[in-house]
């Protein structure tokens, strides 16, 4: 079996050489040889030009290929995996044309797997465990009232003005402000047009607490089903979103005063000057340490008093070997791979895995990625 890595940009390489280094089958496919050469040229014994047609000359039943390119190429290598018996691991989203590939992928007997990487991926592990966890204690009960957050942040390790700094083009952070999100307030659905129309406080429990901003993104409303909600659970708040340092929304006022009048041909060429521009002023420095903050909590109340409540938190930073970034996307895909592999992820379309030792399994090796990770209990 062939681990077919196609992809070498700067969030893939941890994940492409501990597969490496673990002794798979690799051939790594990436648009420019050179880039891919530099990156793991002293390990990797097959480096070859990406071209989705001369991928599948060579793709045999049984392979894996991982799509760590940009998104619109996911769902094509998905339908060339179905089409030769090939699995597949990306750590996006699962778009609406992925989904539409179950039937199929369950047909050819091909796991077509995703959101396996940091946000998504760590995060969905985390609630995972966290809803197992609640669904076995003595506090489970039909009448009490859930609220749910996952919090997810690249930030600086170091503040500067800007309170954010960029790992790649800031073209894909600029357009993700204009995003509408959907999630659960006060037992309704909450509807935001813009992130900063719904900015708050969250004081993350680290080993000394810490508070940042946060907002909704996306929608979160489908992952109640994803992580094994009860349909008769009484969910008071659930909400997936984002994490920035305190003091990012005053930051970037202007930013988004200007992003709201934007719009057409003419809107999009100076999102793409003032993505420039940030890049030029505010790109991480070689060898800087970027940051990562995840927090995934689920509360449980009855009467007015907490029966249960816990969050899973994880706090980690770029060292000598890399940025947080990097490995907490690429290892968890490289875990996704192994885990195929083994035929431990069923055929079809799939994320992150719900199944206990999977995911206890993943939590250990993502243990070593972070600083620190911790289950708080904060009902003593």
């Amino acid at each position: 079996m062939t681990i077919h890595w196609c992809g070498t940009g700067l969030s893939a390489i941890p994940g492409l050489r501990r597969l490496i280094e673990r002794g798979h089958v690799v051939t790594v496919w990436n648009r420019t040889v050179d880039k891919a050469q530099e990156a793991v040229g002293d390990i990797a014994g097959d480096i070859r030009a990406f071209d989705i047609d001369t991928l599948g000359s060579v793709l045999a039943p049984g392979d894996v290929v991982v799509s760590m390119l940009p998104g619109d190429w996911h769902v094509p290598l998905a339908e060339l995996c179905i089409s030769k018996s090939a699995h597949f691991v990306s750590s996006s989203y699962i778009a609406p044309e992925m989904r539409a590939l179950d039937a199929a992928a369950k047909a050819a007997g091909v796991a077509c797997v995703n959101e396996v990487g940091l946000d998504p991926g760590i995060d969905h592990l985390m609630a995972h465990w966290l809803v197992a966890d609640y669904r076995a204690s003595d506090a489970c009960d039909a009448d009490n009232a859930l609220s749910f957050i996952s919090y997810c942040g690249g930030i600086p390790k170091h503040a500067n003005p800007f309170r954010y700094k960029f790992s790649w083009s800031p073209l894909g952070v600029l357009k993700a402000l204009r995003s509408p999100s959907k999630s659960i307030r006060d037992f309704a659905e909450f509807d935001v047009a813009r992130p900063w129309d719904a900015i708050s406080s969250y004081e993350a429990p680290l080993p000394e607490a810490e508070s940042f901003e946060v907002y909704p993104n996306r929608d979160s409303i489908p992952f109640m089903e994803d992580y094994r909600f009860d349909p008769a659970w009484r969910v008071q708040q659930f909400v997936r979103g984002t994490l920035r340092l305190n003091g990012w929304a005053a930051a970037w006022g202007d930013v988004f005063t200007e992003i709201e009048t934007l719009s057409g041909p003419e809107g999009d060429a100076r999102l793409k000057e003032m993505s420039d521009q940030f890049w030029t002023d505010n790109a991480y420095d070689e060898g800087e340490p970027d940051r990562v903050v995840l927090c995934v909590a689920l509360k449980a109340e009855r009467d007015g008093k907490t029966a249960y409540h816990k969050t899973y938190v994880m706090d980690a930073w770029g060292d000598e070997h890399g940025t947080a970034m990097a490995r907490l996307v690429s290892v968890p895909v490289s875990m996704a791979v192994e885990s195929v592999l083994k035929r431990r992820i069923y055929p079809g379309v799939t994320a992150a895995p719900s199944e206990p030792a999977l995911v206890r399994e993943w939590m250990e090796v993502i243990d070593g990625l972070a600083q620190h990770l911790e289950v708080v209990d904060h009902t003593g």
